[in-house]
């Protein structure tokens, strides 16, 4: 994983991509078993269990929240690599 991809994974945890937490996305509510999975800078999934159906399954992070969370993450690798 890159420098880039891990300050991305972190910033997606501070939004709530984590073990433990609860969620609705795509219209279903989602309790999420894993932290964020980082494939590309645009292609992010999380473990999560369906609250309806009870069945686990793998769910992408929505590319907009994504998007904000490179813009944020670009900015934090860009100054450490100026300090």
């Amino acid at each position: 994983m890159t420098e880039h991809q891990v300050f991305l994974c972190e910033r997606l945890q501070r939004l709530g991509f984590t073990a433990g937490t609860q969620m609705k996305l795509y219209g279903e509510g989602f309790d999420f078993l894993s932290e964020p999975i980082v494939l590309t800078d645009e292609v992010v999934f999380v473990d999560a269990r369906d609250k309806k159906s009870g069945q686990a399954r793998c769910v992408r992070v929505p590319l907009p929240i994504v998007q904000m969370a490179n813009a944020s993450s670009l900015i934090t690798v860009a100054m450490k690599r100026a300090s």
